[in-house]
């Protein structure tokens, strides 16, 4: 994988993490203050642990940081259940700080990179989310609209029998004026005959070739004249109708555009960050992988 690839992952996984929990988190400047516990001002307290105030801020934070995992509860008990699991958090930090935990080598370790995670999350929210505009998002839909090629799909329906001889009788029985869909629902193996064979629009593509090839050559309102075969058993198959395929509407699709342009613009903040920098890959095994990602010139 290119290390275009990758940050395009890495973006796509920063974008759909919902970052605004982030955006007002406190940390010292030093990984050692930061690990010492904070006492957040009574304004706005909740609940209190010992002298340590919980706060609405706080709550927020653990509502999107802990929400996968309360994710089945229903929503109006959802907040006090986090408010509970923050107060069990908070009881066990105090626990661990009485041990002394909070100046463990390790732990120091995990809490400058939490801070460094944070700081990442910020800033690209700053100087990216915050800044993307409903009208650059439409002005990217209309680009994406715009280079989209126009395609045609049909509508159509079909009976599917397991022998060439049972599908030619059928065929007999439509020449002699009988109801497609009546035959489709009496005759039909297949799982859209309780519906009378009708599967819907579909595009190129989306069925088995032989199927495909004979749907699209056939006139509106018209079947095959012979048995259609293909993996699943022999087929007559009708069209019932043909259209243009429709595109999205921006209502429907404005949040994935929201989230492609959230990418590139972290795609740019990291790309510009990165050439204000020194940056070295001290591990010789490590940097002999890392080079093999890059991009071919």
């Amino acid at each position: 994988m290119a290390r275009n690839q990758l940050l395009i992952l890495v973006a796509s996984v920063i974008v759909a993490l919902g970052l605004g929990a982030f955006a007002g988190m406190q940390f010292s400047k030093s990984p050692q203050k930061a690990a010492m516990a904070s006492k957040p001002s009574e304004e706005g307290a909740l609940a209190s642990v010992g002298d340590v105030m919980i706060t609405e801020r706080e709550l927020a934070f653990a509502e999107t940081d802990l929400g996968q995992q309360f994710g089945q509860i229903p929503e109006n008990e959802r907040r006090p259940a986090v408010l509970n699991a923050l107060i069990d958090i908070k009881a066990l930090a105090a626990a661990a700080e009485a041990e002394g935990m909070e100046k463990d080598e390790v732990f120091l370790a995990r809490i400058a990179f939490l801070r460094s995670r944070a700081l990442h999350n910020s800033y690209f929210q700053d100087k990216a989310l915050k800044v993307i505009t409903d009208e650059e998002v439409r002005a990217r839909f209309d680009k994406e609209i715009s280079a989209i090629p126009a395609s045609d799909e049909i509508n159509a329906r079909h009976i599917l029998v397991k022998t060439e001889e049972e599908a030619k009788a059928i065929i007999a029985e439509l020449d002699g004026g009988a109801d497609f869909v009546a035959l489709a629902k009496e005759k039909s193996t297949g799982p859209s005959g309780p519906g009378g064979g009708d599967l819907g629009f579909f595009g190129k593509g989306q069925m088995v070739p032989e199927f495909e090839a004979a749907a699209f050559a056939l006139e509106k309102g018209k079947y095959t004249a012979a048995p259609v075969k293909t993996q699943f058993g022999w087929h007559i198959i009708k069209k019932e109708d043909e259209r243009s395929t429709p595109l999205p509407a921006y209502e429907e699709v404005s949040e994935q555009v929201r989230q492609m342009v959230a990418r590139e613009k972290y795609l740019e903040l990291v790309k510009s960050v990165r050439e204000t920098l020194e940056i070295k890959v001290l591990d010789a095994d490590l940097k002999k992988q890392m080079d093999a990602l890059e991009p071919a010139n």
